[in-house]
């Protein structure tokens, strides 16, 4: 007669798989644990407010009277674009921590564990989602003290968020891959900056598409930036923003479908 040998809790005996609810639970977990490690590093929550504020702050009251007239109009315009763009700076901080824990053996060490291959990743991803809404928060939080208003309320504020969040989640896709195939988080930043920082400002995130050069409206017009600041400014402002939402899904839905796969194999060779 022989023995049976326990499986691991939420495992299916003997294959090593581990049920989707187990897994959900674990992704959970590892997020919440995440989310915790602040408590003890207090520079990494620093890090998602004091570059925000300081967004906010240089351009409103260094661009603003220049290319508006006066700070407060020019923010009204280009709050939903600062907001744009330190989302995807910050979809960044996913590659450089997941470089991070690779170069220095977590995810071996999770490995180890019965729990979900995917559950060290997809919790890396759902707490950086929830650093990333903390971020929008008080940076909308402070465009509203120094003037902002938000006349889309609070229905259209929440789907704007939803839709930042919904993106950003898919722009997470490209940040695995690079922080899989970089070799240190030195190099994760470099990338990062050269790849967000032309697409950013070759959208109508801070200025309007008909003050460009016509060769560069041709780029412009199809940026996802520009769909996604144009989707979320129209949710803020109460304004019709139909097909900018559309296009902005459209384009998540694309560099989900691309960037996910891609990323998913780097993981599984590295991790």
């Amino acid at each position: 007669m022989t023995t049976a040998s326990a499986s691991p809790a939420g495992t299916l005996g003997g294959s090593g798989r581990v049920r989707p609810l187990a897994a959900l639970r674990q992704t959970a977990t590892l997020a919440w644990r995440s989310l915790v490690s602040v408590k003890h590093n207090p520079l990494e929550l620093v890090d998602y407010s004091i570059s925000p504020i300081m967004f906010v702050f240089l351009f409103t009251y260094v661009f603003g009277g220049q290319m508006a007239g006066s700070p407060q109009e020019y923010l009204q315009y280009a709050l939903a674009g600062i907001i744009v763009q330190n989302t995807l700076f910050m979809s960044m901080y996913t590659a450089m921590a997941l470089n991070t824990d690779l170069t220095k053996g977590v995810f071996d060490r999770l490995r180890s564990l019965p729990i979900a291959r995917g559950a060290p990743l997809f919790g890396r991803i759902t707490a950086d989602l929830a650093k990333q809404l903390w971020a929008m928060l008080l940076m909308i939080g402070l465009g509203t003290l120094l003037g902002f208003e938000v006349t889309g309320g609070a229905a259209g504020l929440f789907a704007g968020l939803l839709l930042l969040l919904t993106f950003a989640a898919a722009v997470s896709w490209t940040a695995v891959l690079i922080g899989m195939l970089a070799g240190d988080a030195e190099k994760v930043q470099v990338f990062a900056f050269t790849l967000i920082f032309p697409i950013t400002f070759t959208s109508s995130a801070f200025v309007q598409v008909d003050t460009m050069p016509g060769w560069l409206q041709a780029w412009v017009n199809v940026n996802p930036v520009t769909y996604l600041s144009d989707a979320f400014r129209g949710l803020l402002l109460g304004t019709p923003a139909g097909r900018s939402i559309m296009w902005s899904l459209i384009w998540a839905a694309g560099i989900t479908v691309v960037f996910m796969p891609l990323a998913m194999r780097a993981y599984r060779s590295r991790a």
